[in-house]
């Protein structure tokens, strides 16, 4: 496995605390961790719902912010839960990293129509999974999983605190009227901060994966035919 390394300015604050009051919360112990991954993927697709009526609704950004809070609580307690009850696995983690960016995917989707600006919502989603995909490539590389100083846990920090002002703004605390035009003001602005990102980190990644990584892969593709495999189609379906 890849060592796994946060360079996240607020892990310190918000996920490490959460990990240590890990028994507050009393998760029976024959639950298992995937349990928790789907929880906080049920939570992200309710929050994605709820940033979609955030700007229709007082209660959207409500919703959103409690979906949020919910999925990033799930995601912090799952990998300390699996450890704690000696139910560490592969598929696991292999759901864990799945369900990660399309978590991302459906509140970006969710913000996009809150505000019309789907075009945004695209650049933001194909952003979003360049991303995951080289941090994916740069890991199994270089043998670490690195996390950016802003990461996850800022991104769904931004996102509940958004969430939270949307629900003010439609309760009239601002004198701000439909609070549509600035949030497409500041999902504009994300949007380009990602893509900037993704750069930065596409250079530093091709020049650490050359001085770092594990030797060159030189082998040739090994191509097997049906008949190689016992999977040759049955003749009487070759006749109809």
């Amino acid at each position: 496995m890849s060592k796994r390394v946060s360079h996240s300015l607020l892990d310190p604050y918000v996920t490490l605390p959460l990990k240590a009051r890990y028994e507050w919360f009393r998760i029976p112990r024959w639950l298992p961790p995937e349990a928790l991954v789907l929880m906080g993927h049920c939570g992200a697709i309710v929050a994605a719902f709820g940033l979609a009526w955030s700007t229709r609704s007082v209660w959207g950004g409500l919703v959103a912010a409690a979906g949020i809070a919910a999925n990033h609580l799930c995601d912090v307690l799952d990998g300390t839960h699996a450890r704690r009850t000696g139910q560490c696995r592969n598929g696991g983690e292999l759901l864990d990293h799945f369900t990660d960016p399309l978590s991302f995917a459906y509140y970006l989707c969710g913000i996009a129509v809150a505000c019309g600006r789907l075009d945004l919502g695209l650049a933001a989603v194909i952003c979003l999974f360049a991303t995951a995909v080289l941090t994916n490539i740069r890991a199994k590389l270089v043998g670490e999983f690195t996390l950016a100083p802003v990461g996850p846990t800022e991104f769904k920090t931004l996102l509940v605190a958004g969430s939270l002002a949307l629900s003010a703004a439609m309760a009239g605390w601002f004198p701000t009227g439909n609070p549509a035009p600035f949030l497409a003001t500041g999902f504009t602005g994300l949007v380009a901060f990602g893509i900037i990102q993704l750069v930065v980190q596409l250079v530093r990644a091709v020049c650490e994966v050359n001085a770092k990584g594990k030797p060159a892969d030189t082998t040739e593709w090994i191509t097997v035919r049906a008949e190689d495999t016992g999977n040759r189609p049955n003749s009487r379906h070759n006749a109809a």
